[in-house]
């Protein structure tokens, strides 16, 4: 596995409707090194799942991955769900 893969900017929403469309580009290789999270309009659990699958596969094959510029919505939706501890990323929201 490349660990010089490009960062991956996630637009509008991250919800069950986009969870098959967003997968591949979580999963697959070259697999992203870092995701932006603050183009990210509404998340729910699919999309969390999603993001919490991709650290399980990036911590397996033993590499890194870090979500960056967490929106208002994923920000509130980690702290409702109270899995930011989780991720061990700094919860750091994007400035428009």
């Amino acid at each position: 596995m490349s660990s010089s893969s490009t960062p991956l900017r996630i637009e509008g929403e991250f919800t069950i409707f986009r969870a098959a469309e967003l997968k591949p580009l979580l999963l697959d290789a070259p697999a992203p090194t870092e995701i932006d999270l603050s183009g990210v309009s509404e998340i729910d659990t699919a999309g969390v799942q999603l993001l919490m699958l991709a650290k399980q596969a990036a911590l397996a094959q033993q590499r890194e991955l870090r979500l960056v510029g967490h929106s208002p919505a994923v920000l509130e939706v980690f702290e409702l769900l109270n899995v930011a501890a989780y991720f061990n990323d700094p919860l750091v929201m994007a400035r428009a």
